[in-house]
């Protein structure tokens, strides 16, 4: 048996020690999140994911660097993922691996002077140049993923409450009402066309209500973007009438010299509805 493989067997006997040796030693007064929690399932579940986290390291020891980083990606991402992780600040979480770091640094020292009169100095400084470098490597990998499982969680988040925040409204058979409310910015403009138009079809919609009363400012390209809703609500067979169009929306489509010949247009909702409910 050589050296690193002496190695991985003296850290691998020694990961249950490790891991209550790291809980033990967390200051619970100058952290938070997961590193607090008093509930014994979140406890044994973060123990048994640092246990895990030993399981996979020592490995780096026995396995090529290239296999070794392949089959640690999985935990990672699953600890990137975590809720209780998720809840705690990222520079708690990498001020624990780090610890964590020290406590292999501790290690190695260990076996060093239980071997000395075998090993070499470059043999141990080999060791923890590995053990900086593995750390290196999982501490920036797990910084991405959680950053990009909060960027996509973000943008799920932003989906839905642009849907909620833009809702069709049937008021019967065939009309409905879009209440917009608060900014609309362009990227909220694209959604509310292609949601509207997909939302109008499904539900049989002849005639639709827009009311921009809750709208503030709107810019030039926003302003098109609305018209362009107005269009493609015509090709479908969907009449318009817009109301509670603030004077600034009213002057920025005088601006860009948009039409309102094809859509009828009320300064309220009420105003529009009794005009719809006389005209049947």
């Amino acid at each position: 048996m050589n050296k690193n493989q002496e190695l991985h067997q003296f850290l691998l006997k020694r990961a249950r020690n490790l891991t209550e040796e790291w809980y033990n030693s967390l200051d619970k007064t100058s952290t938070s999140g997961v590193y607090t929690s008093n509930d014994p399932t979140v406890i044994e579940t973060l123990k048994e994911q640092n246990y895990e986290f030993h399981i996979h390291l020592c490995e780096v020891l026995v396995k090529p660097e290239e296999i070794f980083f392949k089959e640690f990606e999985e935990w990672i991402i699953k600890i990137a993922k975590d809720n209780e992780h998720l809840r705690t600040p990222i520079h708690l979480i990498i001020k624990e691996f780090m610890r964590v770091r020290q406590q292999y640094f501790d290690y190695i020292s260990e076996f060093a002077a239980l071997n000395r009169d075998t090993l070499h100095q470059e043999e141990i400084d080999e060791w923890n140049r590995l053990m900086i470098k593995v750390f290196d490597s999982v501490m920036l990998q797990f910084i991405e993923e959680t950053h990009k499982y909060s960027i996509d969680r973000l943008r799920a988040q932003q989906e839905l409450l642009n849907e909620l925040s833009s809702p069709v409204i049937s008021l019967n058979n065939d009309t409905a009402l879009l209440p917009l409310v608060g900014d609309v910015d362009t990227a909220r403009a694209k959604f509310i066309l292609e949601n509207t138009l997909n939302q109008c079809v499904q539900k049989r919609i002849h005639h639709l209500f827009i009311d921009l009363s809750g709208v503030v400012m709107i810019d030039t390209m926003v302003a098109h973007e609305l018209f362009q809703l107005i269009d493609a609500l015509d090709l479908v067979g969907v009449k318009t009438t817009l109301s509670g169009i603030r004077p600034e929306i009213a002057t920025t489509a005088v601006q860009l010299g948009l039409s309102f010949d094809r859509v009828s247009v009320t300064s309220t909702l009420a105003q529009a509805i009794d005009i719809k409910n006389q005209g049947k």
